[in-house]
């Protein structure tokens, strides 16, 4: 009788884990080296990005697989690899979503990733670009984003824009900016947005969660 009621319990056992399993699989597709991931900041300066871009998302980088183990390569103070579920937990409440290259499987070869992550070699270690210039001495997070992908395959992920066509009426931008430029704003500056890259055309997204 005991020998029985074993036996239940570890089929039980068994066929839980299974649908467990299924449910792990379900929950969370397959991460691909050169995904892009965004965020809500928690950052000084996020309010004022989300305001001016009209734009939930603050801050994004670019996945990578090293063994077992997924960064997210960052323009931070300065530009790093960071472990993905550090990253995570610094977004607001824990949100993020993950896109993709619609085309992925055909652009993103072993070559393609190799020499992303050569660029971006170019790019660690710079200080973040507080000022949001279009030059490689500094760097912001969506700027890193599209050098690296345009350099490294010659895809244009985003629209850029200028400074001008945003939204720069409200009290909060107002206030970052004078921080930042003082009464000398570069509004024809050419900028890259966490949103442009975000809202792209060629992206899907592979997680919301």
């Amino acid at each position: 009788m005991k020998k029985g009621i074993l036996i239940f319990t570890l089929l039980g056992l068994t066929l839980l884990t299974g649908v467990n399993a299924r449910k792990r699989l379900v929950n969370f597709p397959v991460i691909h080296n050169g995904d892009l991931i965004f965020q809500t900041s928690q950052s000084a300066q996020s309010k004022a990005i989300q305001l001016a871009t009209k734009s939930s998302y603050s801050h994004c980088g670019i996945i990578y697989q090293e063994g077992d183990k997924f960064y997210v390569f960052e323009a931070v103070q300065p530009v790093k690899r960071t472990p993905l579920d550090k990253w995570i937990a610094r977004g607001k409440g824990g949100h993020y979503v993950i896109k993709r290259l619609k085309d992925a499987d055909k652009v993103l070869t072993a070559d393609a990733l190799k020499k992303m992550k050569q660029v971006g070699e170019t790019f660690t270690g710079k200080n973040y670009d507080l000022t949001f210039e279009w030059s490689d001495d500094q760097i912001y997070c969506s700027e890193l984003i599209w050098k690296v992908y345009q350099r490294a395959t010659g895809i244009e992920i985003g629209k850029l824009e200028k400074l001008s066509d945003f939204d720069l009426t409200g009290d909060v931008v107002k206030a970052k900016l004078k921080e930042r430029y003082g009464n000398h704003i570069p509004k024809d500056e050419v900028v890259i947005s966490p949103k442009a890259i975000f809202e792209s055309e060629l992206l899907e997204t592979i997680i919301d969660k």
